[in-house]
């Protein structure tokens, strides 16, 4: 997974860690793993160039791939330090945080309601020889009860609020990572689920595409 030229290479990727290790990121496995994956694949040719930027990237659809700091941010506070049995990613895009994830947990499902883009995702992972997501078309609102219980699920699109419905997918000790809100108002957040009840964190200002309700 580490080959690459010019802006693909690993000296460019090696640039991104330092500077997500600047930006506070310290999770070695959550650093691994961004290491790991090549972002300049899931991107069009055109736009490979910029592949390592601390920025999102438009994929088409309308929909975005986020940039490398918000990637590494969600998934080391989904991990806290530990590798993961099972994840539910929803808004699953091109498939790259999905690749990330599939490094720090043993099974991965990623939920994405266009079907265009689970094509892709489906195919460049195949590429990179990724053998632990499955890709689902479905309603992220919903989740995804069929791989229940998750030990996180990753929303990578913001919500007005936390579904009960996600929560309940969730077992007990695990966590939700997600943005909140609409427009500029959103916040990334953070639920700990405990048998006694739950945690919310508000964490850091965040800016995602909304997530949409069914599929299409």
């Amino acid at each position: 997974m580490t080959g690459g030229i010019g802006m693909t290479s690993q000296r460019t990727r090696a640039r991104m860690i330092e500077r997500l290790r600047e930006q506070g990121i310290k999770d070695p496995m959550v650093l691994a793993a961004m290491n790991a994956v090549p972002r300049h694949v899931f991107l069009e040719e055109a736009l490979s160039i910029r592949a390592y930027d601390d920025t999102p990237l438009p994929i088409g659809y309308g929909q975005t791939i986020s940039s490398p700091y918000t990637v590494a941010r969600t998934c080391e506070l989904a991990c806290q330090g530990r590798r993961l049995e099972r994840v539910l990613e929803i808004g699953g895009g091109c498939g790259y945080q999905a690749a990330v994830l599939a490094q720090l947990a043993q099974k991965v499902v990623s939920i994405e309601r266009i079907a265009g883009l689970v094509g892709r995702a489906r195919n460049t992972l195949r590429g990179l020889r990724v053998t632990n997501v499955a890709i689902k078309i479905a309603d992220g609102t919903l989740g995804y009860r069929d791989g229940a219980p998750y030990d996180a699920i990753v929303v990578a699109a913001a919500m007005p609020y936390i579904p009960d419905e996600l929560l309940a997918q969730i077992r007990p000790g695990g966590r939700l990572v997600a943005p909140v809100g609409t427009g500029e108002g959103q916040r990334l957040k953070m639920v700990e689920v405990g048998m006694e009840g739950n945690v919310e964190s508000d964490l850091e200002a965040a800016r995602f595409v909304p997530l949409l309700p069914g599929v299409g």
